[in-house]
Order: C-alpha cells, then sequence, then structure tokens
C-alpha cells in the first residue's frame, strides 16, 4: 500500500476530530450460478481540515457498511501535511499507477481549484487556497492516492531547516 512509503504518519487517532467525504462508491458485481451478487466498493477520505488526512477502501454487500469500513481502514492510514495560511508551501508533482497530480500554491481567496477526488482530499486536509491539476487517469482510487503523496512530500522551511541542521534564516539565503 502507499503509505508504506510515506514517513509522516500519524500516531495517534483517540484526540483527532475527523470529518469524513464519500469520493466514489463502485458496485460491483460477481455473476455466480445461481445469477449475479452485487456488492458494494467505497473509498472514503477523512481529515481533521488541519493538516491530517488519510484514506481508506471499504467493500460490503451495502453502500453504508461500506462507507463505514473505508472510514475505519482511513483512520488507519493518516498522514501530517504541512498548510501554511491555508495553502501547501510549494509545488509538488505526484504519480500513482495512472493519476498524475500536480499541486501548486496559490494566494489567498484563490479557492480550492481541483475537481472531483482531489478536491476531497484537499478540502480534507484543511488546503482553502490550491492550484491542482491532474494529468493521465481519472481513475479516483489512483487520483486519492497520488494526490496523498504528493502532499505527504511537502516540507515546510521549519522542518528543512532541522533536517540540514542549520537557522531558518540560512534556509531562505540559499
Amino acid at each position: 500500500m502507499i503509505m508504506a512509503e510515506i514517513g509522516n504518519k500519524v500516531k495517534s487517532t483517540n484526540d483527532l476530530e475527523l470529518k469524513d467525504r464519500l469520493v466514489a462508491i463502485n458496485r460491483v458485481t460477481k455473476v455466480t450460478k445461481g445469477g449475479r451478487t452485487f456488492s458494494f466498493a467505497a473509498i472514503v477520505v477523512v481529515g481533521n481540515e488541519d493538516g491530517v488526512v488519510g484514506f481508506g477502501l471499504g467493500k460490503a454487500g451495502e453502500v453504508t457498511a461500506a462507507i463505514a469500513k473505508g472510514v475505519e481502514a482511513a483512520k488507519k492510514n493518516l498522514v501530517k501535511v504541512p498548510v501554511l495560511k491555508g495553502t501547501i508551501p510549494h509545488e509538488q508533482e505526484a504519480k500513482f499507477g495512472g493519476a498524475q497530480v500536480l499541486l501548486r500554491p496559490a494566494s489567498h481567496g484563490t479557492g480550492v481549484k481541483a475537481g472531483g477526488a482531489m478536491r476531497a482530499v484537499l478540502e480534507s486536509v484543511g488546503v482553502t487556497d490550491v492550484l491542482a491539476k491532474s494529468k493521465g487517469s481519472s481513475n479516483p482510487h489512483n487520483l486519492v492516492k497520488a494526490t496523498i503523496l504528493a502532499l505527504s512530500e511537502l516540507r515546510d522551511a521549519y522542518t528543512v531547516a532541522q533536517n540540514r541542521g542549520v537557522s531558518m534564516e540560512k534556509v531562505f539565503k540559499g
């Protein structure tokens, strides 16, 4: 799974108030000797709208059960994202499967310029101003994973200074 590559996972979900958003529901049919059996797959994004986001996939015979399973799976895959003044710290690209996403910071008042699956992830993480472009596949599963991968690769100036072992002023001087 995607979260194996990401280092900034959230350890505890007890103190977080997470809101869930349904990204997509897919009706899946299994053909058996007795006829067709329908089940549902739901991809869900959860976030506290303050820098924490996660996604999950739930499969069940009923839509509500699939969504509930997706929410539980999403709570196990939370990632911390730096959000500065409602936008992201820098431009970032990521690719997952056939989906490729480009995220760019935007000035205050721009809004979330993103579609479908990307919008759900960005709003759940608490980004209010961002320019986003989806290239390649529009598969919601891969778009959600690519967007979370891009967000998890973001670093703010404080983290960069800490990793380099220098002061904040030296980071901006180059």
